[in-house]
């Protein structure tokens, strides 16, 4: 038998609450595991703080994150069953008692990641959370990306272009977690609970997809035997409100607000990228293409990093009463609100990074929040055209709640140099335009107004001639 240690070098933090909290001891009430391509995030919601300690090893890569204070209860060993096959980060989870008041969660992984752990205070339905957000360590260029589709004629439009792979790093003669490495396949869902700090010797999921590997190979030879410049791509950000840990509103049927954004915005995608300008290809660039949260200021910067033409945040109206229905459209505000009700929808929606997960302690959030607050007369203008526009088609396919576009100081909205609108698509809140934000033949009307608004604006606003080179 091997003892397991705990590395004690960098890497290490401590989130600590306080004694007194822990002295009953926390309860854990349910986990949740958020896999997407961009990152993986794990959730561990409890009763009361915990105390955390996290050791990150590289060789084969794995988080290890020792919880305190608490005993193995049934919903941590939840977690082990909820990684999915698919889960581009994570290859498994491995939950043990590893001293008497310390649970160790091992996560193992396919690639090597940027891990960031952080807690969260109550808010909205949630409790206390820890969060476990796994980056890859190489990211994806998304303008390199969607350039590729454009080249790559006969591939899917929407299909993503996957994590370049490192290198195979060489086994350490000592594992600093004290474990025996054993490289054989194993299926995420099947690694076994630990019993104790001393026991059978627990495997390790391997750390490279061979099958993700290879097609990274085929797509990365594929893309070097291509021109180095395409066409004018126009691209028009599509922003699919909510998703992950923030489920946006809910209607009173259950309907999520962040579920059937996601739906029209892959509808609209699909319009966008079949459609051209003058010749000129459109591509549609998702900031969240899956169930997963999204800051707002990341989706600024997402944005702006494939130089979007325009930027359309979808979203389903929600009030404290059944009765108001219909559509809006919203653009920033230097200002004071338009309207009262759009002062209040711009707080609410502004409030989505407390329910989704901020990451606090992120070290250029200042930096990029002044950044998102330079935005400019001109592009507010530009955003009321074009909301006015999709305003009118919206408006021939069901009920408009205001004729006019409003405007309020939405965070989603301030990109300096990108014509932004925030489209309320219905009143989630409304049974009947529930069932509507339901119904596919609503969703694809609303698609193909919101697809004749774009074409509309780009006739009277021709975008800017600029070439795209890959590089």
């Amino acid at each position: 038998m091997q003892r397991r240690t705990l590395l004690k070098s960098g890497g290490s933090i401590v989130l600590s609450l306080g004694l007194a909290e822990l002295a009953h001891g926390a309860t854990i009430i349910t986990v949740r595991v958020w896999p997407a391509l961009e990152y993986s995030r794990v959730t561990i919601e409890s009763d009361s703080a915990l105390t955390t300690k996290q050791t990150f090893v590289p060789s084969p890569p794995r988080l290890a994150v020792d919880i305190e204070g608490i005993t193995l209860n049934p919903a941590l060993k939840e977690l082990v069953a909820k990684v999915r096959a698919d889960d581009p980060n994570i290859a498994g989870i491995r939950v043990g008692q590893f001293a008497p008041n310390v649970v160790r969660l091992v996560v193992d992984l396919k690639l090597p990641i940027r891990p960031q752990v952080f807690a969260l205070v109550p808010v909205a339905a949630y409790q206390h959370r820890l969060v476990l957000d796994l980056y890859p360590a190489l990211e994806v260029d998304p303008l390199e990306a969607l350039i590729a589709q454009r080249l790559q004629e006969g591939t899917q439009a929407h299909a993503a272009t996957p994590h370049t792979p490192s290198p195979a790093p060489t086994r350490p003669s000592t594992d600093p977690l004290g474990e025996l490495i054993v490289q054989h396949t194993q299926k995420p869902g099947t690694a076994a609970v630990g019993t104790g700090t001393q026991g059978a010797t627990q495997s390790v999921a391997p750390h490279v997809d061979s099958t993700r590997a290879s097609g990274q190979n085929e797509t990365k030879a594929s893309a070097k035997s291509e021109p180095a410049a395409t066409d004018r791509l126009i691209i028009i950000a599509l922003d699919p409100g909510h998703g992950g840990e923030d489920p946006g509103a809910i209607g009173p049927g259950g309907t999520r607000e962040k579920d059937v954004v996601l739906r029209l915005a892959h509808l609209l995608r699909e319009r966008i990228n079949a459609t051209s300008v003058n010749g000129n290809a459109m591509r549609a660039y998702l900031t969240r293409d899956a169930d997963f949260f999204v800051p707002l200021q990341v989706r600024v910067q997402k944005a702006r990093r494939v130089q979007a033409d325009l930027f359309v945040s979808l979203h389903a109206d929600a009030f404290f009463t059944p009765d108001p229905q219909g559509a809006s459209v919203f653009a920033l505000s230097q200002g004071g609100a338009s309207s009262s009700a759009a002062r209040w929808m711009a707080a609410k929606e502004n409030k989505a990074d407390l329910i989704g997960g901020l990451n606090v302690k992120t070290k250029d959030a200042t930096v990029q929040r002044a950044l998102l607050d330079m935005s400019t007369t001109a592009q507010i203008n530009d955003s009321l055209k074009l909301g006015s526009t999709l305003l009118g088609e919206i408006g021939r396919v069901g009920k408009l709640h205001k004729a006019k576009v409003e405007q309020a100081g939405f965070a989603v909205l301030k990109a300096p140099d990108i014509p932004s609108v925030l489209v309320e698509a219905a009143f989630i809140s409304n049974p009947t335009e529930e069932a509507k934000l339901n119904s596919e033949e609503f969703l694809t009307r609303l698609a193909d107004a919101l697809m004749r608004g774009i074409e509309r604006y780009f006739s009277k606003n021709p975008p800017l001639a600029r070439n795209r080179v890959r590089s």
